[in-house]
């Protein structure tokens, strides 16, 4: 962003502080200035006359797949990758058009999308969010994401996964995926009512598996984060260092108690869209009634679990699991409305969530997901005010 001033704007500034009227002057990609009071421009600078409008921090997407296609699984498999990373450009400018200017990958559906991606991003060649990027979901025999059939000839990345069986196998891929310059490795350790032999209850990675890829992982200074819905799985990723756990949904007090001793470290990314949108299925997407109900339990069960982990304390981010056919890119937002609606929390507590929490699971905390001097000029100018209706976040229409 070239130098500007930005007046007639009501700031709200991520930290949870009540918006307020003000101006707010960039100097390259930072902001210089943030003032209550109406501002003069100086010489020769470029105004911009917010015209009311509501300016916040850009929005974090914690569990970003920018390479899933809004397709299913086995026509995300076929996609030859000249046209899969066509796809996956584009889908890098939805998000930052959706008001999203960081993201943090949760999986690529092959192995060096994420990576030349957040490449071209950085040199300016391609529009879409500030990017850490992943590899594909590494998962064992039968687990989240192996769709192989005895039958049929064996894929080791058979959909958005990297079957490995035993640590030797999962040190392999992790070097690979180190190798090719990931910024995050992503582990499937629990179960799932999609692509798994195993239910989201169960926990088919071992604590050895886990470990080596943790080995490499502290060696490449890579992070990790991981697939959890059990209980054993929480408790396996809090043991073994790993800090963004997704889902987390069927967490007993064990796995709560391991959370909120490592709340200071560990971010978890319930990402309700999918089960939410599933459990209203109604027929589409060849959701069976049977599977409905399923999905309404696992939403039942979230709401509870997530409760508890707020009265912990514990750090919990909106967003997560889009680019499904059931969960189509541009349609990140929802999750905001899903946080105020279905799990309680105020408008300004979801916002917090995903702008400074978002600043902090990125690993710059100070530096995105704020309006204050100092921080990245990520910043997102919204027609209306999203405390009184958070939903509002979801017309690309009223920002920009």
């Amino acid at each position: 962003m070239a130098d500007c001033l930005i007046t007639n704007v009501r700031i709200l500034d991520g930290t949870g502080r009540e918006p307020f009227a003000g101006s707010v002057r960039v100097e390259g990609s930072r902001i210089a200035e943030v003032s209550p009071v109406p501002t003069a421009p100086r010489p020769g600078e470029r105004t911009i006359d917010g015209r009311g409008a509501t300016l916040m921090p850009g929005l974090v997407e914690p569990h970003a797949h920018l390479s899933f296609a809004d397709v299913g699984s086995l026509d995300l498999t076929r996609l030859p990758v000249e046209e899969h990373l066509l796809a996956t450009i584009r889908n890098a400018r939805t998000m930052l058009d959706a008001g999203y200017t960081s993201a943090l990958s949760a999986a690529a559906a092959k192995p060096r999308l994420d990576v030349v991606l957040r490449r071209e991003i950085d040199a300016g060649r391609v529009p879409g969010p500030r990017l850490l990027a992943n590899g594909p979901e590494i998962t064992v025999t039968g687990g989240l994401g192996d769709t192989n059939l005895l039958h049929l000839p064996y894929h080791e990345t058979p959909t958005f996964c990297w079957v490995a069986d035993g640590p030797d196998a999962i040190r392999r891929v992790c070097r690979l995926l180190a190798r090719e310059g990931v910024d995050l490795l992503k582990l499937n350790l629990s179960g799932d009512l999609g692509t798994s032999a195993w239910s989201s209850e169960l926990t088919p990675m071992t604590d050895a598996e886990v470990a080596a890829a943790i080995e490499v992982a502290r060696a490449g200074q890579l992070r990790v984060c991981a697939h959890c819905r059990s209980g054993d799985s929480v408790r396996m990723a809090v043991r073994h260092g790993i800090e963004v756990i997704y889902h987390a949904n069927y967490c007993d007090e064990r796995a709560l108690d391991a959370l909120e001793g490592a709340r200071d470290r560990v971010f978890v990314a319930p990402a309700l869209g999918i089960t939410y949108n599933l459990s209203q299925a109604n027929g589409q997407w060849g959701v069976t009634p049977e599977r409905v109900q399923a999905f309404e339990r696992e939403l039942a069960a979230s709401v509870e679990t997530i409760g508890r982990m707020r009265r912990r304390g514990i750090r919990v981010l909106p967003g997560g699991d889009y680019g499904f056919v059931y969960t189509p890119h541009g349609t990140y937002a929802r999750d905001l409305w899903l946080f105020v609606k279905v799990l309680g929390y105020s408008p300004m507590e979801a916002l917090v969530a995903a702008t400074k929490l978002g600043g902090e699971i990125m690993g710059r905390p100070g530096e995105l997901g704020l309006v204050q001097a100092g921080a990245l000029a990520d910043l997102l100018l919204v027609e209306g005010d999203p405390l009184a209706d958070i939903a509002i976040l979801q017309d690309r229409t009223r920002s920009a």
